[in-house]
């Protein structure tokens, strides 16, 4: 999930042409200016913080691919555009290539900026622009355009597009495999993520027709194992993302696990992370809020209810009717898959291995390849595995006990894009990436995939506006909705949307809404501040990409979240904190030094007070600096705390809460 240009713009001037890159301030220490056109390297020198700014002259609507090669420094670099506003960004990778690649959108000067990163010794880089093109209008050559920076001996991805039954673009790019030199392949099994949900869904939903159960019942039918909460949890609860359970991959990174670094989830965690949790986070039906735990579950009430292995199941019941002979489910990381890709993402001597999330299956697992994807998605327009009424529930979004539709039906998102209908979902494991949609209007789809963590599947939109024209650009939507003019809106009324708001999919993922003045501002974790554009008195565009936010109030009036729309829809709920932050002293800071146990977690936390502030310490996790919000109150760490004291005033606990898991309490030991 990124904030990064994703448009495809229209009506580029016949007379626009390759230009010249003009480089100018060079490295620190180099005696005059060096010139580099397209093709050419520069290198330089850069100790931590320092920054080389180099200049290149660009065309309106071009393409520009370019690479630091971090040969003994950790670099970062920047685009800005003639404004000075970052157009792309590139950081992350310790060592070797770190790639960037993207569109221009206005002519002019635009800087490339290239920033040490860590470290206190100097070192050396290079600078390549590979490439500064027109961007094409041909859709077949956009794609390679952006895939530009996964082509290569690098990790890949694969592309494929379809309509009325016809493959009108399939390609892949890169390595499934660095070690062994395997090239990515459109038929190179990998792991879907999340795509995977409406697999799961799907199933369900099978067992519901063949009447083995209803998604009436109560889950603990089929798990009886799970504890009696006040309210019953309904198997349509659970594929629908509306149970009010644990979220298990939260509360398991809470209490210190670290899935980037291969930690181990064990298929029964699941069970034992709701076994421990005192009480349901919402009523059921009453809220959404997306859960790899739920549809776990599902998974095992369709091997209870069937009496098969999941992989079996679905291989004899789904895969194997649709044709689908590269798709599996892989039962754990252990199991082999043949002629799979590796997943790979950025470390700090460069690009490193990452193993796949274990205790996925239901809520992930699934491999499988851009052409099985495209058989997948005809099945949403000529079902031959599963009723029309099948497809339709899965397709239609839920509604909330208070009558609000989540735009989430069963295992699929439920959106428009450009004005027409589409049905969707993204998927990411711990390094692997996936995009899957479909246009039932249009008979038509896109799906993407890749091995490399930094891909953001949301490209697989700016392709479908390439290849369907019936999609409209997000300049032909706002002349549709008609004008609204900015100066209309009052810049105080602003401030009721200032804050930080975690994303739920992401918690650690936090979106930083200010003001300045008249101008008003959005900042990713990880990337540039960027101004915003109101569009209505709650909507604001993100400039300078083809993004907005939506801002919510809750029954008390008091906004409690936003929704990022870039590509599908993301809710990120507001951290407790108060616009005028509380400043606590030395001394008040001291009142929450100590050690805190989570029975439900059997996890310790450590609160320490140096430098005047206060420091989170966690085995495995490295230590983090605390900010406060409101008294009592703080974050930090991609989590948030509320203290609790006694009558007398003496802190005894805190509540804790990452995005999915909430209201984990954490007793004072000592």
């Amino acid at each position: 999930m990124t904030l990064r240009s994703h448009s495809r713009c229209q009506g580029w001037p016949a007379f626009l042409a390759a230009l010249a890159i003009i480089i100018s301030l060079p490295a620190p220490g180099s005696a005059q200016a060096a010139a580099l056109r397209a093709g050419r390297t520069v290198r330089g020198t850069l100790a931590a913080g320092d920054t080389a700014r180099y200049t290149m002259t660009v065309g309106a609507e071009h393409f520009v691919f370019g690479e630091v090669d971090q040969i003994s420094v950790d670099a970062a670099v920047r685009v800005l555009d003639p404004q000075g506003k970052a157009a792309l960004r590139a950081a992350g990778l310790g060592r070797g290539g770190e790639r960037f690649a993207g569109e221009l959108k206005e002519a002019g000067t635009y800087t490339v900026e290239v920033t040490g990163e860590k470290g206190d010794a100097s070192g050396d880089y290079t600078l390549t622009i590979h490439r500064l093109e027109p961007l094409a209008k041909d859709p077949k050559r956009l794609v390679d355009q952006l895939m530009a920076r996964w082509d290569g001996p690098v990790p890949g991805a694969a592309v494929q597009v379809w309509r009325d039954g016809r493959t009108l673009f399939s390609k892949a790019y890169g390595m499934a495999n660095l070690a062994y030199g395997i090239s990515f392949e459109t038929d190179t099994r990998t792991n879907i993520g999340s795509t995977s949900k409406q697999f799961t869904a799907l199933a369900v939903l099978l067992q519901a027709d063949r009447g083995k159960l209803s998604l009436d019942d109560d889950i603990r039918k089929y798990i009886p194992e799970l504890p009696t909460f006040d309210d019953t949890v309904r198997v349509r609860h659970i594929i629908s993302h509306t149970s009010g359970l644990r979220e298990f991959i939260n509360t398991l990174m809470m209490g210190g696990l670290n899935l980037n670094r291969g930690d181990w989830i064990d298929r029964r965690e699941l069970i034992e992370v709701i076994q421990r949790q005192p009480a349901l986070q919402n009523k059921p039906g009453a809220e959404f809020n997306y859960n790899n735990t739920a549809f776990g579950l599902a998974a095992l009430i369709v091997e209870r209810t069937s009496g098969q292995p999941f992989n079996e199941f679905m291989q004899e019941n789904v895969f194997g009717p649709l044709g689908m002979t590269r798709t599996m489910v892989r039962p754990d990381p252990q199991h082999i898959v043949p002629q799979s890709s590796m997943g790979y993402g950025p470390g700090p001597d460069g690009i490193v291995e990452m193993r796949d999330l274990g205790g996925s299956v239901g809520a992930g697992g699934i491999y499988t390849t851009v052409e099985d994807l495209q058989t997948w998605g005809e099945n949403y327009l000529n079902p031959r595995v599963g009723t029309p009424e099948i497809i339709e529930a899965m397709t239609t979004s839920h509604t909330l006990n208070d009558g609000k539709e989540t735009g989430y039906g069963y295992g699929l998102f439920v959106d428009e894009e450009g004005g027409v209908k589409r049905v969707q979902h993204g998927g990411a494991d711990v390094a692997h990436r996936s995009g899957f949609a479909v246009y039932p209007e249009l008979h038509a789809g896109v799906t993407v995939q890749s091995n490399d963590a930094r891909f953001n599947a949301n490209v697989a939109f700016q392709i479908a506006e390439a290849f369907f024209p019936e999609i409209k650009s997000a300049e032909a939507m706002k002349a549709v909705a008609g004008d609204f003019d900015p100066a209309d809106f009052k810049p105080e009324t602003f401030d009721a949307f200032a804050g930080r708001y975690s994303l739920d999919a992401a918690p650690d993922f936090v979106l930083t809404f200010s003001r300045d003045g008249a101008r008003y501002f959005a900042e990713a974790t990880g990337q540039p501040r960027m101004e915003l554009t109101p569009t209505s008195d709650s909507t604001f565009a993100i400039q300078g990409v083809e993004a907005s936010v939506t801002f919510h109030r809750g029954a008390r009036g008091r906004v409690d979240g936003v929704t990022l729309h870039q590509g599908g829809d993301q809710h990120a709920t507001r951290m407790r904190e108060d616009a005028a932050a509380w400043k606590p002293t030395a001394e008040d800071l001291s009142e929450f030094a100590g050690r805190y146990f989570s029975e439900e977690l059997e996890t310790l936390f450590t609160l320490a007070v140096e430098d005047g502030k206060l420091l989170l310490e966690r085995r495995r996790q490295e230590d983090t600096t605390l900010q406060p919000g409101k008294q009592d109150e703080f974050s930090g760490g991609g989590l948030q705390f509320a203290f609790e004291r006694d009558r007398n005033g003496k802190v005894i606990g805190f509540y804790t809460a990452n995005g999915r898991t909430r209201n984990v309490r954490f007793e004072r030991l000592f």
